[in-house]
């Protein structure tokens, strides 16, 4: 398993208003942790020792909460961005951090009960391999579907009827983002890009998993775990 990670943690949070104008996205806690305490506990369970988080949105009080890592063995770095840039330009801007070797990534607003083990390694000649759920009932059209299984590895493809939407889960390969231009910029376009390729391999997870942003799905995860 990879020993370094990131968690984006940089947005706003505005379809979480009233709620987000004090509290960043990933310090809203569920079933008696922050978002981000759930995933940093995930990560360090499977041997992930650093962890960068990118700052923008409420920079500090995700710094007080959660120091230096001691408190979840792991070593936190602080990627600040004075301007928010988006996913892709986030992922580039904090590369001297993460080395040279394929690195897991959380999205900081996401709940699941998905072993990240799943994401321990990339098959040859891919770049990047994504988790992929089924497209929740909250989004009119998903992301992407699986291609054909190459040595075993699913292809991922932008061509069909969009059934699986991505989970905010993956492992990356550094390669995939250092000939970015630094600067705003989203993660589709990439991905796209390394699909024509034949570079981005999928999975999909059928349990526990929540994007959490609006205020009527938050209050439905807390309701179904508490129902557990």
């Amino acid at each position: 398993m990879t020993r370094t990670a990131m968690i984006l943690a940089a947005g706003r949070g505005t379809r979480l208003l009233p709620l987000t104008a004090a509290v960043p996205k990933p310090l809203i806690e569920v079933a008696g942790r922050t978002l981000i305490e759930h995933q940093l506990a995930q990560l360090a369970a499977v041997g992930v020792e650093r962890v960068v988080i990118n700052l923008h949105h409420l920079g500090a009080a995700l710094r007080r909460r959660l120091g230096q890592g001691e408190r979840f063995g792991v070593e936190i770095i602080y990627s600040e961005e004075p301007e928010l840039l988006e996913t892709a330009g986030g992922i580039r801007a904090a590369l001297p951090w993460l080395g040279t070797e394929p690195f897991l990534l959380v999205n900081g607003d996401v709940f699941s009960d998905f072993d990240l083990t799943g994401l321990s390694k990339l098959a040859d000649g891919i770049l990047a391999h994504l988790l992929m759920v089924p497209r929740p009932p909250w989004q009119e059209r998903g992301d992407f579907d699986l291609g054909a299984a190459i040595d075993g590895c699913h292809r991922l493809r932008n061509d069909g009827p969009g059934s699986l939407t991505y989970a905010g889960m993956a492992r990356y390969h550094p390669a995939l983002f250092e000939g970015l231009a630094p600067g705003f910029r989203p993660l589709r376009p990439v991905l796209e890009a390394a699909m024509a390729a034949g570079q981005v391999s999928a999975e999909v997870h059928t349990g526990l998993w929540e994007d959490i942003g609006t205020l009527e799905r938050l209050a439905d995860l807390r309701s179904r775990l508490a129902s557990t």
